[in-house]
């Protein structure tokens, strides 16, 4: 197909429908990630994007007027950047000044990191997590790493293509070298990735995260907007097409494949790289003229949402959190709050769009001046503009109040509370005691456990030798208590089972446990194949895994083969104040009923009612509420097995 044709630039509409898609995923992904398991792939949509057109029109310029106007290009992106930020991060604080001074910790670092545009690697110096959603300090900045990845681009980019322009000069050799560097940032972030290790290094990276930026690079190379033929075959046309719908397809089932869970190997070891070639094919033919996919993506609501776009990334995460932090809802209402918090996010974002983005975008010095007097100008009947003016005002006063004095404030240490302080000396506990109960688990497979003679003994030491009587008050019977010391358990577990691996021992002896903050299921197979392996994976198995994220089926079947079906599991459900909590426990429910030798312990029901058994959070057991989650574990077990 030759449809090369010099033309004027032109404004591409079915990018606005990509950003919308792009900014959608993201918000669904942090909604609900159990569902829109692959939404964050929104960010590459926006790096391609961003990739395509900075190039596009570059190279544009230099062919058409044999240079590129740098300064120019800066203003405008300043212009289009700053406004935005600096209100998203200023309004921000001025609300965590008021309202959540748990958060003025670090913020003068954030607010200076992100306006000089190295805050996702401030993010990664400072070990904060993507992925660690259970928390009750979240950031309402995560997100912006994104846009210090882009200013990054935007600053370094003019240079670069200066370069390729003034000395490598032919386009098959600029897109060679941009199509290289890509490739080996994407074989970057696979050589990174470490199966069990938090991935948000590679996630913030901009070494890691370039090759989408740079896809969209090396296609402006290739498939400049201006050099496309509007009337082409209808042969070309309906190729055309095929393309895209393929490559649209082909985006939307990574989206929604659990083998796109963003702490799954395959995601960062070609997932995400295939997503971003899928995205800069559909972003060849959006851009073309002779096919349809433009028109496709045309439409009244995708222009207001992506002409909103870059607001509606901005303020989605604060709104989120801020809005989660205050308003407590019952997960059965889930969906209502998260319809509440869209709904806030739109309007938020459409009124940045009317008062900052669009006016300040075309805002000159001769326009500031004027707008200054006409403020002063106690005559001017133009009431509403100096009422918003005091507004911003405020805003930036108590915002930059709150950046000044947040040196002073210490950050809280998440090791100091009473619960990390538990965690701690329970996980040190666990390290020097399993290494004997390992030993010892080993043997046992070797002997024979006449479950009948342990049971008789249970019963003459329950008259006789009563153990562990604190326990009782409880809800668990003498009986019981004395069964569950000559149990060989193997437990697994994130953060609640660790703040309570204190009791679980002391009722369960021989209880091998293996609990950490922050585990999820998709991080754990390595971890238990270890163990079983080892010999150490004894045949009743406790399982406490859900709080941090959710699981799919396909997940759980995972880890049942592993374990095998000779072994007895109980799965304690999850009780966690989050939108995944739903989903976790009725995925464990369905699993009860298709594996023979599953139980799910349902903590959640046993304990909803019971807010004084946790810590605020909610989520972990306070120390009272600890025994109550031992006891009750330890019940269902022993009622479960057969003695």
């Amino acid at each position: 197909m030759n449809h090369i044709k010099k033309q004027k630039n032109r404004y591409i509409t079915g990018y606005d429908g990509l950003r919308t898609f792009g900014v959608l995923g993201v918000i669904l992904y942090h909604l609900n990630p159990n569902v829109f398991v692959g939404g964050y792939l929104g960010v590459p949509i926006f790096f391609a994007v961003s990739g395509y057109l900075v190039t596009d029109h570059m190279l544009a310029s230099y062919q058409q007027t044999g240079h590129y106007d740098n300064k120019g290009y800066l203003l405008r992106r300043i212009k289009k950047i700053y406004p935005q930020l600096l209100t998203v991060l200023l309004a921000s604080s001025a609300y965590i000044f008021m309202f959540q001074r748990d958060l003025l910790a670090k913020l003068y670092q954030i607010f200076i990191s992100n306006v000089l545009n190295v805050y996702n690697w401030w993010q990664i110096a400072n070990g904060q997590s993507y992925f660690e959603r259970f928390a009750g300090h979240e950031s309402p900045f995560t997100h912006l790493w994104t846009l210090s990845i882009e200013g990054q681009f935007y600053l370094i980019w003019p240079l670069i293509i200066f370069l390729l322009v003034r000395y490598v000069k032919k386009p098959g050799r600029m897109f060679g070298i941009m199509l290289g560097v890509s490739v080996l940032s994407a074989a970057l972030m696979a050589f990174l990735y470490q199966p069990g290790v938090d991935t948000s290094r590679i996630y913030y990276g901009t070494d890691t995260r370039l090759f989408a930026i740079l896809l969209g690079g090396a296609l402006a190379v290739i498939w400049p907007s201006t050099q496309l033929r509007t009337h082409i075959a209808k042969s070309d046309r309906r190729l055309l097409n095929t393309i895209g719908a393929v490559a649209a397809l082909g985006m939307l089932f990574l989206i929604f494949s659990p083998m796109m869970d963003p702490q799954k190997a395959l995601t960062y070891r070609g997932g995400m790289f295939i997503f971003s070639i899928l995205t800069v094919i559909l972003i060849a033919i959006v851009a073309h003229p002779g096919a349809d996919f433009n028109r496709y993506l045309t439409n009244p609501i995708f222009k207001w949402v992506g002409q909103r776009s870059y607001g509606i990334y901005l303020y989605q995460f604060p709104v989120m959190i801020f809005f989660e932090n205050k308003v407590k809802v019952n997960p059965s209402n889930q969906i209502i709050a998260q319809i509440i918090e869209v709904l806030i996010i739109l309007v938020v974002s459409d009124l940045a769009y009317r008062l900052i983005e669009r006016p300040l975008g075309k805002v000159t010095w001769s326009k500031t001046r004027r707008y200054i007097k006409n403020i002063f100008d106690f005559h001017s009947p133009k009431i509403f503009r100096k009422v918003g003016f005091v507004f911003a005002v405020l805003i930036i006063l108590v915002g930059a109040s709150a950046i000044i004095v947040s040196p002073t404030v210490k950050a809280a240490d998440p090791n100091d509370s009473p619960l990390a302080k538990q965690i701690a000396k329970n996980k040190a506990e666990d390290k020097k005691r399993n290494s004997a109960l390992i030993r010892q688990a080993k043997e046992a497979k070797k002997k024979k456990i006449n479950k009948s003679d342990l049971y008789r003994e249970a019963e003459q030491n329950a008259k006789e030798k009563p153990i562990n009587r604190e326990f009782e008050p409880y809800g668990i019977s003498q009986l019981q208590l004395q069964l569950a010391q000559k149990l060989p358990v193997t437990a697994i577990g994130d953060s609640v089972m660790a703040g309570s691996s204190n009791n679980l021992k002391v009722i369960f002896p021989q209880m091998i446990v293996d609990a950490s903050v922050s585990r999820q299921l998709v991080n754990s197979f390595d971890l238990v194949n270890s163990y079983k392996q080892k010999g150490a994976l004894n045949d009743t198995v406790l399982i406490a895994l859900g709080t941090n994220g959710p699981f799919t089926s396909d997940d759980m079947a995972h880890m049942m083969q592993i374990i095998g079906p000779s072994r007895r599991v109980f799965w304690i459900n999850t009780k966690v104040p989050r939108q995944w909590q739903g989903d976790v426990n009725e995925l464990l429910t369905e699993s009860a009923a298709k594996y023979r030798n599953l139980t799910v312990i349902d903590w959640y029901k046993y304990s909803v009612s019971h807010q004084d058994w946790f810590y605020d959070d909610q989520t972990h057991p306070s120390p009272d509420g600890s025994k109550y989650y031992t006891a009750f574990i330890a019940k269902e077990i022993i009622k479960n097995t057969k003695f």
